[in-house]
């Protein structure tokens, strides 16, 4: 199978799961999966997600290479709105190497801490930050702060995953 070709047939939830199955645990086949999605070329970019995040979902340490590549797409500025929000859905599957959890911890407190970002992407962060800062309740209690400190902005999705992971 031509996994690029197969991104661009079609964009269904039947097709990214027959890409993910392909896929499998091969590391050279999720490298290839992974640098389409990392591809520039916003449809390709956009429609590689799904089955990488199936992949992840089902073998977390595939991603593990991927880490330092992945902190970028989420600084302003580095990836459109559809590669960030995936970024941080797969962070949420995954097991953060400790030399990366800092500077993800920034980005998605970053994240969450902007009132324009889109909601999903918000609320993603903040499952993350909030599984970063699960040792160490001082980050648990600011991200708290964070969470109410826009209520303007705080919709009934971000309300919720607010009371899901920090439990207020």
């Amino acid at each position: 199978m031509n996994i690029r070709d197969a991104l661009l047939e079609v964009h269904s939830k039947a097709q990214a799961t027959m890409i993910a199955n392909f896929v499998g645990d091969d590391q050279r086949l999720f490298d290839e999966l992974m640098g389409l999605m990392l591809s520039p070329v916003y449809r390709i970019s956009q429609r590689a997600a799904w089955p990488v995040r199936f992949c992840v979902e089902r073998n977390s340490k595939l991603l593990k290479p991927y880490f330092g590549e992945l902190i970028k797409q989420l600084e302003p500025g580095e990836a459109p709105v559809a590669v960030r929000r995936n970024v941080l859905r797969l962070m949420q599957f995954a097991e953060i190497p400790k030399q990366y959890a800092g500077r993800i911890f920034d980005a998605c407190y970053k994240l969450v801490d902007d009132p324009k970002e889109t909601v999903a992407i918000r609320v993603f962060a903040l499952t993350v930050a909030a599984k970063l800062a699960e040792p160490s309740p001082e980050l648990l209690d600011e991200l708290r702060l964070l969470a109410a400190k826009y209520p303007q902005a705080a919709t009934s999705g971000f309300r919720s995953r607010v009371k899901r992971v920090l439990g207020i």
